[in-house]
């Protein structure tokens, strides 16, 4: 590649796009972070130029945005969500996530954009099963998100294929690290306030990447000239079980791991009676990736191990985890 000049990120006010931003300034490098309208962009970092947009969409006008930029990392999305309200979820996620991306790519490849790296998600290979997903398994995403995302990438190689503009795709998993949320962050919570639970025999597996190797493989993939064109699955590199995994996190607050075994399927019977079935099936079942081919291929390494990444996240997510006396966040 060209010496890179100055890349522009999407969704730069994000849990990976402010930590993304903060890694390419100590390279020197140029960032133009892309904000929605109304974003908070107090935590944004001194040297990002901040440029706004009311909407990711079929009709979003990236002209001022893409000037000067040689690089763009398209991280803004419509995220998954449990239980979505949206009477047709599916064309709320193709608004952003395929339209928004479809016009964000053909705008860059117009004006001339070296590289465009695009995050999607593992979920464009499927929800988990007993081996891990590779680069050569057949897509098959299984909920609205997922598909958007798939949908996404396809739109994004057509306009490669038209175009000198080089696509790079990366596939995660879920992405730890402090200010992290959703359910990682509730078993962090629920850990904290010592609540025994009955995982003790589940012995699945599950692969996880911790922030800042996330970021490393993404400044990896706009620097590697070989990763053009390319999709990478990308992880820690180590998976480890729900019992494990709970076992690291109180190891890193200085409690003890308050796990007890009982059957799984009445586990999986509380979730049914709960409600809870999505999220008892991420504690219960195996979702790994081989993550061997960007290692491999652009002789990446992800720069903390696993046990470093959940130390840093549970003292960073100190005050998230905070009990009040009023409400018991668990």
């Amino acid at each position: 590649m060209t010496e890179i000049k100055k890349v522009l990120v999407t969704g730069a006010s994000g849990f990976i796009g402010r930590a993304l931003c903060e890694k390419i300034l100590t390279k020197g490098w140029q960032v133009r972070g892309i904000f929605r309208t109304g974003s908070d962009l107090s935590r944004l970092p001194d040297g990002v130029e901040a440029f706004l947009i009311a909407a990711i969409d079929s009709d979003t006008n990236w002209v001022d945005a893409l000037s000067g930029i040689d690089t763009v990392v398209h991280l803004a999305a419509r995220v998954h969500i449990m239980d979505d309200p949206s009477v047709d979820p599916l064309v709320e996620y193709r608004k952003v996530n395929v339209e928004g991306t479809r016009c964000l790519g053909i705008a860059a490849a117009k004006a001339g954009i070296k590289r465009f790296v695009y995050i999607s998600s593992i979920k464009v290979n499927g929800e988990g099963r007993a081996s891990a997903y590779t680069e050569d398994d057949d897509e098959a995403p299984e909920d609205p998100y997922g598909l958007s995302k798939w949908e996404a990438e396809q739109e994004l190689h057509k306009i490669a294929d038209k175009s000198s503009i080089e696509v790079v795709i990366i596939r995660p998993p879920l992405v730890y690290g402090p200010g992290v949320k959703a359910n990682f962050l509730r078993l962090l919570k629920i850990v904290k306030c010592g609540i025994p639970l009955p995982l003790a025999s589940i012995k699945n597996q599950r692969s996880f990447i911790y922030l800042e190797n996330m970021v490393d493989a993404i400044i990896t993939c706009i620097n590697r000239s070989k990763a053009a064109g390319h999709t990478f699955l990308v992880s820690d590199g180590k998976n480890i079980s729900t019992p494990e995994l709970i076992k690291q996190i109180a190891m890193a607050m200085g409690k003890p791991a308050l796990l007890f075994s009982i059957p799984p399927f009445l586990i999986q019977l509380a979730g049914k009676f709960t409600g809870k079935s999505s999220a008892i099936d991420r504690l219960l079942d195996s979702f790994t990736i081989d993550s061997s081919r960007i290692r491999k291929e652009l002789e990446w390494n992800p720069p903390y191990t696993m046990k470093e990444g959940i130390e840093v996240t549970v003292h960073g997510c100190g005050s998230q985890l905070t009990v009040s006396k009023y409400r018991n966040p668990c």
